[in-house]
């Protein structure tokens, strides 16, 4: 798959329904409608039209031989979290990967120490190739 047969980027609300379908597997638009909009207020049809503008744009696969479709994700999740990343490395950290870390690792969130381990892994990984 070349970068033009990509899908496009999700947008904001797109990637929360991705995280859902990441996380729960296939679901029904009920379904990711409980997870994201119960408490906010948003209606169903605010799910369903997202959903449909996802399957349209290629974010997602519906399976429509139940009455209630079910939908999944139909992009990877790592996939789309390095694109996301790639796109923040080039336009804010003018392209340095190190300034990302730096960053991440300096700024207020604490960092736990099984990530800690896990990068010092990645770093090992990264030095011996």
């Amino acid at each position: 798959m070349t970068r033009h047969d990509l899908p496009p980027r999700p947008t904001d609300a797109e990637l929360a329904i991705l995280n859902v379908l990441w996380e729960r597997g296939p679901s029904t638009v009920r379904d990711v409608h409980e997870a994201l909009y119960r408490d906010e207020g948003a209606g169903y049809t605010t799910a369903l039209k997202l959903l449909q503008i996802m399957y349209g744009k290629g974010l997602v696969l519906r399976d429509d031989s139940e009455r209630a479709h079910v939908f999944r994700a139909a992009v990877n999740r790592e996939r789309t979290q390095k694109r996301f990343v790639a796109d923040l490395v080039q336009r804010v950290f003018n392209g340095s990967p190190s300034q990302l870390v730096l960053q991440a690792l300096g700024g207020r969130n604490k960092t736990t120490r099984a990530e800690l381990d896990e990068i010092r892994a990645l770093l090992d990984r990264l030095e011996r190739n």
